[in-house]
């Protein structure tokens, strides 16, 4: 291969790699693997395709090549695997208990109708359900991508955002019954038919995870809201949002305020369970010789148990949200803006 073909080769990425083959399939059966990606997959391998079209006859062939090869060394054990499970726990559990275990399984066990809606954009889906209970809107939530769950609670009614939530941090698995009314009412909007197997959906860190892409005016509201409904729920999701290893994306500045605000021996305890990339963090903020015998000590220590530090962490992220509630420091959040 000449250094130019591997030149262009090596400037391709993954995506444009596999919108490569895309193109070698030709359209029918390229829009067949289409139809089994989310939305998020579909942009950016289309904009791959295009930017692909000026590759050489070389490089093309050089990436079919390389996938053959990789396909060589791949297995057919996963061929048929979903409806075996499926079939061997319906066997041994019923048809009601594997329900709920294979929604927690396998992938693609949604409802078909409400999978459409990873296709809407925001205001269309909160002005499709703004009008539905608080349970329903809790479970189309739960299935949404957090950036977009939390653009739709934006839109939804200021009034039942924290009902909404509250119901999204406390879904597990969803009864047949449940998931029957919601396609139902899905069938009203698409005229799509699904099965209406119960599905695991939702929970704290689904709550959590929308909360984090929700902007500071109306976080605020939400929280106060269902603290008013939940205050042990409250401290749940706050504790699963914006997590102690998030901390590595913090400026110096909010870095140096919250280590004066913590015992030095609580924030040994919490870097023992913390990626690199945290302790870099702190340890990077300290000056030569307090990080030396800052290091020292925590060794020190000795092994730790894993619950001792992860509660550690959520003491020492306890003691950042009060910072951040007064301004003295700034918690980059998953939004647009700060939380």
């Amino acid at each position: 291969m000449s250094e130019s073909i591997r030149a262009e080769l090596d400037q391709l990425t993954n995506i444009q790699r596999a919108a490569v083959l895309m193109l070698l399939l030709g359209e029918q059966e390229a829009a067949n693997i289409i139809s089994y990606l989310n939305p998020k997959e579909v942009q950016p391998l289309g904009a791959a395709m295009v930017s692909v079209a000026d590759l050489s006859q070389e490089a093309i062939s050089a990436v079919l090549d390389d996938f053959i090869t990789t396909i060589k060394k791949q297995t057919n054990l996963g061929l048929g695997v979903h409806d075996y499970v499926e079939t061997v726990l319906q066997r041994a559990l019923g048809k009601e208990k594997a329900a709920s275990v294979l929604g927690r399984i396998l992938p693609g066990a949604s409802s078909k109708g409400l999978d459409i809606l990873k296709w809407m954009d925001s205001r269309s889906i909160a002005d499709m359900i703004r009008s539905e209970h608080p349970q329903v809107v809790a479970i189309i939530l739960s299935v949404l991508e957090p950036d977009v769950a939390a653009d739709v609670l934006n839109v939804l009614p200021v009034e039942t955002r924290p009902e909404i939530i509250s119901r999204v941090a406390t879904l597990d698995v969803v009864p047949p019954s449940a998931m029957k009314e919601l396609e139902q009412i899905m069938n009203k909007q698409f005229s799509t038919s699904s099965s209406s197997a119960s599905s695991s959906l939702g929970g704290v860190k689904a709550a959590s995870k929308i909360l984090n892409f929700t902007k500071t005016t109306p976080l605020a509201g939400i929280m106060a809201g269902v603290t008013k409904l939940d205050a042990d729920l409250v401290q749940k999701i706050q504790d699963n949002m914006f997590t102690f290893d998030n901390l590595s994306s913090c400026d110096n500045r909010t870095i140096q305020t919250l280590m004066r605000a913590v015992e030095p021996d609580l924030l040994m305890v919490a870097l023992k369970g913390a990626d690199e990339d945290v302790k870099g963090k702190f340890l990077g903020n300290m000056s030569t010789r307090a990080r030396s015998m800052f290091v020292d000590d925590m060794e020190a220590k000795g092994p730790m148990r894993l619950a001792d530090v992860e509660e550690a962490q959520k003491q020492i992220m306890r003691t950042a949200r009060k910072l951040a509630d007064t301004g003295d420091i700034v918690l980059a959040g998953g939004g647009d803006d700060f939380v």
